[in-house]
């Protein structure tokens, strides 16, 4: 009788299982009121997180859609404009939160594999545009990015738009959601990557393997506002150390060994026909004729991809993926992108 092969699930870095060691790490946490700012375990993964960035305090989301978003209402008023790349995760994959929310307008800047360009932004951006048009008064950064194959921002280039930003008295956030991964790839300290924005929102569910958890960081000012908006959001937690703890343990475990994801996902790109340059860290694009399709037939045989456009296939390394689950990826995906 055949068994039906095990599922290798590369759609994203988001479906890992919390660890048996994470799993009790969480059953054995300490907890209290996080409204009332009681739990022990909340409040130490906020100052760990700010004090490993740079920032003097910490906020515990539930997602880093949430965090980007709580970033951004702090440093954009109702009618006012939000520059980012055009594939940036804040306007591609947030659901129009900015404006639903926030009554934020953006415009964007064409952009290759996500990379930032210093000159595009200076083109793109409208301070103090007058009373006909709409005043730019903040620029979102996103490293590692998603949509541009897990690219890790060139230092120079973000130190150029943060000097840009502060020429103009613009607001400045980082979407850090995969943050780590570029400091494993780059061996740039976190602190320096974080350095020089106003927000930075930073995410312990994607490669590090926690079940559910962002950290938003800023000024002390900043983001007690920041939990005020939380709160009126709907983002109010309680008795949330046990997911907290989770975060705590992947911070402490799992940030080196993202270096494994990075390798696996250079050997699915070469083994795959794309060229080295385009993996830095642990997401592979490719493009092929027909996404869906391609998704659809790989799917068959047990292995799940992201087509994040119609030619468009992503594919994500984590914690969960061994050798072997990448051999059979190989395996199943091979000759479907030969064709």
């Amino acid at each position: 009788m055949s068994t039906q092969p095990t599922v290798v699930d590369l759609r994203s870095d988001t479906v890992t299982r919390p660890s048996a060691a994470m799993r009790q790490a969480m059953v054995s946490a300490d907890v209290g009121d996080d409204v009332y700012g009681d739990d022990p375990t909340v409040n130490a993964l906020e100052a760990e997180v700010a004090e490993l960035l740079g920032y003097q305090a910490g906020l515990f989301t539930a997602s880093g859609s949430l965090a980007n978003q709580l970033a951004l209402r702090l440093l954009v008023k109702p009618g006012e404009e939000l520059v980012c790349d055009r594939i940036a995760h804040v306007v591609r994959a947030e659901m129009g939160a900015a404006a639903t929310f926030s009554g934020i307008t953006t415009r964007t800047w064409e952009t290759q594999a996500g990379r930032l360009d210093p000159a595009a932004v200076a083109e793109v951006i409208a301070p103090n545009a007058g009373w006909h048009q709409v005043s730019t008064t903040a620029i979102a950064v996103e490293n590692t990015h998603n949509f541009g194959g897990g690219t890790v921002q060139p230092l120079e280039a973000v130190r150029a738009v943060q000097e840009l930003g502060r020429a103009h008295g613009l607001g400045l956030h980082l979407d850090g959601a995969r943050l780590w991964n570029a400091h494993v790839a780059s061996g740039v300290p976190l602190r320096e990557l974080a350095a020089g924005f106003d927000t930075v929102s930073v995410c312990l569910s994607k490669g590090l393997g926690a079940p559910v958890g962002s950290v938003l960081v800023s000024s002390a000012e900043r983001i007690a506002e920041a939990r005020t908006w939380r709160k009126r959001y709907g983002g109010a937690m309680r008795q949330v150390g046990m997911l907290a703890a989770a975060g705590r343990y992947a911070l402490q475990h799992n940030i080196e060994r993202l270096a494994e994801d990075h390798e696996r996902a250079a050997r699915l790109a070469a083994a795959l026909g794309q060229k080295p340059e385009l993996t830095e860290t642990n997401i592979v694009v490719l493009r092929v004729p027909d996404a869906p399709a391609l998704r659809q037939a790989a799917l068959e045989q047990g292995v799940v991809v992201s087509a994040i456009g119609p030619t468009l296939l992503r594919l994500v390394t984590h914690l969960d993926i061994d050798d072997e689950a990448l051999d059979r990826a190989i395996e199943v995906l091979s000759p479907l992108v030969a064709g």
